[in-house]
Formats: structure tokens, C-alpha cells, sequence
């Protein structure tokens, strides 16, 4: 029962958030996804990232494994839904990224912090920053034939995640006032991030249900079992091993959708994924974690 109520009161504040979003729409009011989504990717993520970095109490060894198994999480998941795409006759474009990269910004980062605190927190930008740059190329050539590292370079949450790395190792601080600005800009991330799922899923028409059932259900499964042996591997802490459990086993991204729209992919397909994944993590992210707990 305890276990249960521990669950429950971690995921809780991220469902009613993105409920609230989901709402919104229905009731007709107004919602800029594209305006929310680029003011928290260029701003407020950034912010989040480096402050967390910066601030962290945790080993800089420790955050270089985590960094390590990540990359190697990130490559054995990209190899492994290759094969389970090229196996079922899929089209590359379209099922390819959606199933490699999950909504770990959305909603990994706030179940981080919720479940481990501010360590959780530090970990699970790290792991979000690796998946960020994987799939700003790998993620965006999948799409549409053609990534670009002077892509990665500009984005500001790498240059954030590369300075917050560089403030860690040489136990730099901002002034104090500095800090507590980007502190308050990086607590819109979260909030913002889990408002515009919300919203973004409540506007999706699902496309092709049985197969995103089947393919949502095998992303979640292939997805904790190579982050769990990645994680045991490299020997990783308990709290280490379950955020990148966590985090590569988040529902597909929003933003897998947005990209097949811009790349002429199949859209409504990654629309079905989208809903479904997200649907099926209600019930799939508590169960890891009272496993992970």
C-alpha cells in the first residue's frame, strides 16, 4: 500500500499537468504549441539544464558513466528498433525515430525530479541532453535524409549542458543574483513542458491504433530491458540506473510528430504512436517505477 501511494504521489502532478493542457483545448481557448515549445527549448530548458548541472552535488565520475551508458543505451535502442522496423516491413521514415526517442524532456525530466529529487534531476538532463543530440542528427536524417551537425551546435541546451558541464568540473558558481534568474526561468520548464503534452496529444488524430498498440507496447518493453542491462553494466548507482530506465523508456515524443509533419513522413501514423505510447505510459512508467524504487 505504501509502495503504491509513493507511486502514485510521483506520477500524479505530471498526469494532472498534462490533463490540464488536454483540457484546456477541449474547452476551445487558445493554445500556441510552437510559440510554448520554442520559448521552453531556447529558454527555459536550457536554463534548467545548466543551473542543474552547475548546482548538482553529484560525482562528476558518476555523471561521466551515466553520460557513457546513456550514449551506449541510445545505440543498442537504435540498432534494436532498426531491426524491429526493417523486420515488419515498416517505412524507415516514418516508425524509425518515433521509436528510438522518447519524451524525455516532457515528461523524464519532472518524473526525475519527483521520484529522486534534485539528484534525479541532474542525472536525467544529462540523458536528455544525449538523446537531444542524437536526434537533432541521427533523429532529423531518419525523417528527412539529411541532419545537420551545425543544427546540434546552435541549439541552446547543448551549449547550456557543454557550459553547465564545464561550471561542475571546475566547481564554478554564477553570482548569486545570476543564478537565482536562470533558477526562476528554468522552474517554467517543467510545468510548461507538461501542459503543451496536454495539449499537443489532445489535438492528434490517431492514426492506425492496432499497429501503435503493438509497436508502443514493444518500444516500452525493449526499451527498460536494454536501459536496465546498459545501466547494470556500467555498474551504475540505484538512482543512476532507474532515471535511465526511466528515460529511455518514455512514451514517444510530441515532437517525433512535428518533424514527420515538416518532412513528409507518415504524420498521422506517429500521431497514433504518440497517443497510444502516452496512453499506455499511464499505466507503464508507475509500474518501473515501483519496480525501480
Amino acid at each position: 500500500m505504501n509502495l503504491a501511494l509513493t507511486v502514485l504521489e510521483i506520477v500524479a502532478p505530471v498526469f494532472m499537468l498534462a490533463a490540464i493542457g488536454f483540457t484546456w483545448v477541449k474547452l476551445g481557448f487558445d493554445y500556441s504549441v510552437e510559440f510554448v515549445t520554442r520559448m521552453a527549448m531556447t529558454l527555459s530548458v536550457p536554463c534548467l539544464i545548466f543551473v542543474s548541472l552547475m548546482q548538482t552535488e553529484i560525482d562528476p565520475a558518476a555523471l561521466t558513466t551515466l553520460s557513457l551508458a546513456a550514449i551506449v543505451a541510445y545505440g543498442a535502442l537504435t540498432v534494436a528498433m532498426q531491426v524491429l522496423v526493417r523486420a515488419g516491413g515498416l517505412e524507415q521514415r516514418t516508425y524509425s525515430a518515433p521509436m528510438i526517442f522518447g519524451n524525455t524532456g516532457n515528461l523524464g525530466l519532472p518524473l526525475a525530479l519527483f521520484a529522486f529529487g534534485e539528484t534525479g534531476l541532474g542525472y536525467a538532463v544529462v540523458v536528455f541532453a544525449i538523446m537531444a543530440i542524437w536526434s537533432f542528427t541521427y533523429g532529423i536524417w531518419l525523417v528527412s535524409g539529411g541532419g545537420s551537425i551545425v543544427k546540434v551546435v546552435k541549439e541552446p541546451l547543448v551549449a547550456a549542458t557543454v557550459l553547465g558541464g564545464v561550471f561542475l568540473w571546475q566547481g564554478w558558481e554564477t553570482p548569486a543574483f545570476l543564478t537565482n534568474a536562470l533558477d526562476l526561468v528554468g522552474q517554467m520548464a517543467i510545468p510548461l513542458m507538461l501542459i503543451t503534452l496536454g495539449v499537443a496529444v489532445a489535438r492528434l488524430t490517431p492514426g492506425r491504433v492496432k499497429l501503435a498498440t503493438v509497436l508502443s507496447a514493444l518500444k516500452v518493453v525493449l526499451c527498460a530491458a536494454i536501459g536496465w542491462t546498459v545501466g547494470m553494466w556500467f555498474g551504475l548507482d540505484d538512482t543512476a540506473l532507474a532515471v535511465l530506465v526511466l528515460q529511455v523508456s518514455t512514451p514517444v515524443a510530441v515532437t517525433s510528430y512535428l518533424l514527420s509533419e515538416k518532412y513528409g513522413a507518415d504524420a498521422q501514423a506517429v500521431a497514433g504512436l504518440v497517443v497510444v505510447s502516452t496512453l499506455m505510459a499511464v499505466v507503464a512508467l508507475p509500474v518501473l517505477l515501483a519496480i525501480l524504487l
